[in-house]
């Protein structure tokens, strides 16, 4: 994927399969695709020798097979111009934690796609600087005082 993509551009592509561990099976013996689990997600990462990848999981209330994720800068910007051009809108706005928000449409021909919106990377602060007050000398180091001892 290119380092810096434009809304519009593929983002991820998700399989949805019946028997998960099967496909990666499959794909692993055929093409050497690397999985990775994620339990927590009950959600696994595949990773093509090129380095695309995408996810893998079972099917809820979609049919098996691939959905295409659409980088999109504004989710809820995209929705109605969907819905304007003839798609329909299957699952509204749908935060993935830590990670951003996804959408699933169809467009007129009943295909069915996502859009994916990234969170906003936090920039690292610059470190601040410290405020030095000026240090009234001592007595002893003032004219006068004490020497000091080498």
């Amino acid at each position: 994927m290119a380092t810096n993509p434009k809304p519009g551009s593929v983002a991820h592509l998700e399989i949805r399969s019946t028997d998960p561990e099967k496909t990666k099976a499959f794909y692993n013996r055929v093409f050497g695709w690397k999985f990775q689990d994620m339990p927590a997600m009950n959600y696994t990462m595949w990773e093509a020798p090129s380095g695309m990848g995408g996810g893998l999981m079972k099917p809820d209330n979609l049919p098996p097979g691939i959905l295409t994720y659409i980088l999109s800068k504004d989710i809820n910007e995209d929705l109605p111009r969907i819905s304007a051009a003839g798609g329909n809108v299957l699952m509204t706005r749908t935060e993935i934690p830590q990670m951003g928000w996804f959408a699933i449409f169809s467009d007129p021909t009943g295909m069915v796609n996502a859009l994916y919106e990234s969170k906003p990377q936090r920039t690292q602060a610059a470190p601040r600087k410290r405020k030095t007050s000026k240090a009234k000398p001592s007595p002893k180091s003032r004219k006068g005082g004490r020497k000091r001892r080498r």
